[in-house]
């Protein structure tokens, strides 16, 4: 068994562009906004389906597995709800693999970072772009982000930054 261990930030200034290194992602989930998610995504022409567990605090159960892109494709038709889009934005900052998430169509405005983290109580190293933490609250997963969009989010990430 896998195990996702990642903490996710909105976003603030452009600092993190610097540098970062490009990809397009669209992805689409075949079950409905819930604790449990099984998500197809297409990434850079290469494609895979992802189940994820319920969360516990930053942790949570993760099972990736290829798709051929044909496959993923029709997966997607699938779906009730079409697919988010995004450009992911890939940084390093004090030895940590930073994903920045630029999201596009109905959520556009959105920009969200997230980091993977070796154990749960990692000390992270925190970049002066980082703003507002949303690991623990269940809206701003793309899974729930696909049924409701950005209605009753507050996309201000200089809300109760970290210190």
């Amino acid at each position: 068994m896998a195990l996702e261990i990642e903490r996710k930030f909105l976003v603030t200034g452009n600092g993190w562009r610097a540098g970062a290194r490009t990809r397009t992602i669209a992805q689409a989930y075949l079950t409905p906004p819930g604790p449990t998610s099984v998500r197809v995504r297409i990434q850079d022409g290469r494609a895979t389906l992802t189940i994820k567990g319920e969360s516990r605090g930053a942790v949570r159960d993760e099972f990736e597995y290829p798709l051929p892109l044909e496959d993923a494709e029709a997966m997607m038709t699938l779906c009730q709800r079409p697919p988010i889009r995004k450009t992911r934005h890939e940084i390093v900052h004090a030895g940590k693999l930073w994903q920045v998430d630029v999201f596009e169509g109905p959520l556009a405005g959105l920009i969200m970072a997230e980091v993977e983290l070796l154990r749960a109580d990692e000390a992270v190293s925190l970049p002066d772009w980082v703003g507002r933490e949303v690991t623990d609250d269940r809206r701003y997963r793309n899974s729930s982000l696909i049924a409701s969009g950005l209605a009753g989010l507050d996309l201000d990430a200089t809300a109760c930054v970290p210190a």
